[in-house]
């Protein structure tokens, strides 16, 4: 699993404040939103490189451990 908190917090304080909207921003399906919003899936491929562009955070930053873990 990776640290859904890092990629919420980040698309939060760009005014993504649901799946949906993360899922438009980074210009995927909504089911692929869904899944990275609730910590389903680790994103992969192309959509760890929209993250990245769209938020700054790297595919290594999110499959560290989240605090308290």
């Amino acid at each position: 699993m990776y640290d859904r908190t890092l990629l919420r917090t980040a698309a939060i304080a760009q005014g993504q404040h649901s799946y949906v909207d993360l899922a438009h921003h980074l210009k995927v399906a909504p089911a692929t939103g869904w899944r990275l919003w609730h910590g389903k899936t680790v994103p992969a491929g192309s959509t760890a490189a929209k993250v990245e562009t769209a938020y700054g955070i790297t595919m290594t930053q999110l499959l560290l451990p989240a605090a308290g873990s």
